[in-house]
């Protein structure tokens, strides 16, 4: 089990885990055969898994998209991309730690990578501001893509934040303007942009660095207008109904892909992207790798006018009639 964190629905698997550890360690021992328990102890953990994880709720999606032994952006970079070169600073204000970006290499192909960071330890979580970028993190990031565009290079973005930062001085420095303008412009970048949400995709924090050719969510991820506590917070006055609002939210993968906002989900290893990073990162990077060979092959032209194609066509309601 060694330093595994477990959230409150996975507690039946912790007693199973601290057992396995015991009996794998007599086993290394060489005292005692113990290959045999061990092995009926791992099914019975992927059995209970599997009962778990077959019937999570809205909310416990939430919880497993931040919990703290997720992979964040700079694994998946190292991970997937060589020779990545961090790029810092928007050439106008400052360079903001929330929102990293990179000049890489994905297989012979280089590539612009743009990413909230949200850091692992307690020190640089603050440092990283949560993931929650300020204005000159948006203006960075699309600093990178322009200079993507000018030299034809894919770009590709990971998305993990609670939000935009909401500070007095983020909205006195206009972080509504350089959320709209990164859409504007992205909306009309000739290069093929990729978008993967591999955490928290929180309002537009969000799709400030989302809005893409293909957008895919990471199994047990989320992405909405608000995060379940500000809206039970705004409906209920209290943070008490999250459990409520995430349900009423529709936030899942699942359930952006059936309204169509999203283009795929990237299925994660049993137990969460958490119990088996690297195999997490191989599911990425593949999908990442087949999209890109998807719109590589289209004109700068019909790609953009694609992407504002599927943009517009987003969006159901039902028009009331008026009574006369």
């Amino acid at each position: 089990m060694g330093d595994r964190v477990f959230l409150d629905f996975e507690k039946p698997l912790e007693g199973l885990f601290e057992q396995l550890d015991q009996l794998e360690a007599i086993n290394a021992a060489g005292d005692v055969d113990m290959s045999e328990k061990v092995k009926e102890l791992k099914a019975k953990i992927k059995k209970e898994q599997k009962e778990i994880y077959s019937k999570l709720t809205p909310w416990q999606k939430v919880q497993l998209s931040r919990h703290p032994q997720r992979p964040y952006t700079m694994f998946y970079v190292n991970r997937i991309f060589k020779k990545a070169t961090e790029l810092h600073g928007d050439r106008l204000c400052g360079d903001d730690k929330a929102m990293v970006g990179f000049l890489a290499n994905l297989d012979g192909q280089t590539v612009v990578v743009i990413g909230q960071q949200k850091g692992t330890t307690t020190k640089e979580r603050q440092y990283r501001n949560f993931g929650m970028a300020n204005p000159e993190g948006y203006r960075k990031a699309l600093r990178l893509m322009k200079l993507a565009e000018k030299f034809n290079f894919p770009v590709i973005t990971f998305v993990d934040t609670p939000g935009a930062f909401p500070g007095l001085e983020a909205e006195a420095h206009g972080q509504a303007s350089a959320i709209a303008t990164n859409l504007m412009e992205m909306a009309q970048l000739r290069v093929p942009i990729v978008s993967v949400i591999i955490g928290e995709g929180a309002s537009g924090g969000a799709i400030g660095i989302a809005l893409a050719d293909r957008v895919y969510m990471m199994q047990y991820t989320w992405f909405t207008v608000i995060s379940p506590e500000s809206c039970s917070s705004i409906l209920w006055r209290s943070w008490d109904y999250k459990e409520t609002a995430a349900e009423l939210l529709r936030l899942t993968a699942d359930d952006m892909l059936s309204f169509g906002l999203i283009d795929g989900i990237i299925k994660e290893p049993f137990g969460g992207a958490h119990s088996a990073p690297n195999s997490a990162a191989t599911a990425v990077k593949k999908t990442i790798k087949d999209a890109l060979t998807e719109l590589m092959a289209l004109d700068p032209e019909e790609r953009i006018e694609m992407r504002i194609a599927k943009y517009e066509a987003m969006g159901k309601f039902i028009e009331a009639g008026v009574k006369k």
